[in-house]
């Protein structure tokens, strides 16, 4: 088998095509969610907090004295807290559709399939064989019913005009 043969069954796999949807559609959802934590839900909390901007808190550490010239370091901790927050809103998402996905499976679990019919057994299938061969047999044994004739009315010839 070759490689390339080998590669294509493996890409046609339903589980990883399934899993391939769900990193793309996964990083587009992060996309969304990241927007919604900078755009939406962050500068409302900024503006209650007095109007900071949670994206631009930082902390400067003091100078090296190593190094005097260097530039200083930052710790930027705003924005390790809209990655809580956007962590936090992911965590939620996903949870409400397992939630949603569970209670759907616990739903079908719940109703019982319709119970099939089982095959009859050999016992079964002679006993029904027998019995339709009695029904044909009295349907042919039974005697016909005697048809008597009726006498038909006579009526007056009609005139014509």
């Amino acid at each position: 088998m070759s490689v390339v043969k080998e590669f294509r069954e493996f890409i046609a796999r339903g589980n990883v095509v399934d899993l391939a949807v769900g990193v793309v559609i996964g990083g587009a959802f992060g996309a969304i969610v990241k927007s919604l934590v900078e755009q939406v839900v962050m500068p409302p909390i900024g503006w209650l907090m007095g109007g900071v901007d949670f994206s631009d808190l930082k902390l400067a550490l003091p100078a090296n004295p190593m190094t005097p010239d260097a530039e200083p370091v930052l710790v930027l901790y705003g924005a390790f807290i809209n990655t809580i927050i956007q962590f936090l809103i992911v965590a939620a998402a996903v949870f409400l559709l397992v939630k949603v996905i569970n209670s759907l499976r616990r739903q079908q679990a719940a109703d019982p399939a319709p119970p099939e019919e089982a095959a009859p057994t050999p016992s079964e299938a002679l006993l029904t064989e027998i019995r339709d061969l009695l029904k044909a047999q009295q349907a042919v044994a039974a005697p016909e019913p005697k048809l008597t004739p009726v006498a038909a009315k006579k009526t007056p010839p009609r005139k014509s005009t």
